[in-house]
């Protein structure tokens, strides 16, 4: 009875690690869409960038408002017996925009 429980607990333990990462994923792409778009860069150039430091089947969310460049990243992580929870992360980030940009 001891192991199925011991099993079950290191797999939802190994689940939230993952499901961590993903979100520290999310924020890192954040912020590297985020310095992107305040420099001026194209949104395709930015979404390129935001997806390639985000988590596999992220969602990139582009606006400029209020001086500001703000950059959202969401996944979906689909980690061990995680997997069938519905189970969404997201990282945002907002810049100034850069004069001139």
């Amino acid at each position: 009875m001891a192991l199925p429980s011991l099993l079950l607990v290191l797999g939802v333990a190994l689940g939230a690690v993952g499901a961590a990462s993903a979100e520290l994923s999310c924020a890192d792409a954040a912020r590297v869409g985020a310095r992107a778009l305040a420099r001026g860069e194209h949104h395709d150039r930015v979404r390129a960038l935001a997806l390639s430091a985000a988590p596999e089947g992220a969602d990139v969310h582009l606006s400029e408002d209020g001086g500001m460049a703000r950059v959202t990243v969401r996944a979906e992580p689909r980690i061990g017996p995680l997997s069938a929870l519905p189970l969404e992360v997201d990282g945002s980030a907002a810049v100034p925009l850069e004069p001139g940009s």
